[in-house]
């Protein structure tokens, strides 16, 4: 049977596109008030009206991962607008450029880790604090296979994925006895627009991948966000610092 919602209040951030729209849908029609957390208000529109439209409740706030006063908002717009904040799906990021490890310039560095860890490590405090007070709660982070092994080319990328485990694991330790679950999913090489846009148009060299991966095809935003869910629900009551590898059996060893 399907996780129940109903009466819960969610945020994710990324919801306009890929894995975050996948997620906060499905959450949406699993019963929960989702806060789809998002910079583009027409995106993040559709998302909000998918999720109304099957009866659902939903509201885009708009916030800049790079910017620590939107995202003090976006957690306290989310309870002010819901009531409350059960769970969180921090997910928004950044690829970066992809160019060799003594090519990389600091600012490019700085950018990625700065928009993919930094931000996160603010949104886990500002969640933390309201669930501390509302007497737990969930968070899971999207942590990327790059979080595991590392991304040739993405240093930046890969440091910062790492940083996310590690963030993860200290919040589970610190928090287990006060009812707040935190867990990190890695997907693996997953359809979307941002790994569309980072494996480029030319359609040989994606079924060159596709032919390489275990499976024979790429990941959907939706089997990560049945995960994410699942992460989240009373179903997985006992997990905590886990970290959660979706990725069609591409890491197995």
């Amino acid at each position: 049977m399907a996780a129940d919602f109903k009466g819960k209040v969610a945020l994710v951030t990324g919801a306009a596109t890929g894995i975050g729209r996948a997620t906060a849908i499905l959450l949406g029609q699993r019963g929960a008030s989702v806060a789809v957390v998002a910079r583009d208000p027409g995106k993040a529109g559709a998302v909000v009206d998918e999720i109304c439209a099957v009866g659902g409740a939903a509201a885009f706030i708009a916030a800049d991962m790079r910017s620590p006063d939107d995202i003090a908002r976006m957690v306290r717009q989310t309870v002010e607008t819901f009531g409350g904040l059960d769970c969180a799906f921090n997910n928004a990021g950044v690829n970066g450029v992809s160019a060799p490890f003594h090519e990389q310039t600091l600012e490019e560095f700085e950018r990625v880790v700065q928009i993919n860890l930094t931000s996160v490590f603010l949104c886990m405090q500002h969640e933390i604090r309201h669930m501390l007070d509302a007497g737990g709660g969930v968070i899971v982070n999207n942590c990327s296979g790059a979080g595991l092994i590392p991304a040739a080319g993405l240093p930046q990328y890969t440091a910062a994925k790492h940083g996310l485990l590690g963030l993860a694991k200290v919040a589970a330790k610190e928090y287990a006895d006060r009812n707040i679950r935190v867990n990190s999913i890695c997907p693996g090489v997953i359809d979307t627009p941002m790994m569309r846009a980072h494996l480029g148009q030319d359609a040989a060299t994606i079924d060159a991948l596709v032919a390489q991966l275990p499976g024979k095809r790429m990941g959907s935003p939706e089997d990560i966000a049945r995960a994410v869910v699942w992460l989240c629900s009373e179903d997985a009551a006992y997990v905590s610092g886990d970290t959660m590898v979706v990725d069609g059996g591409l890491m197995a060893h």
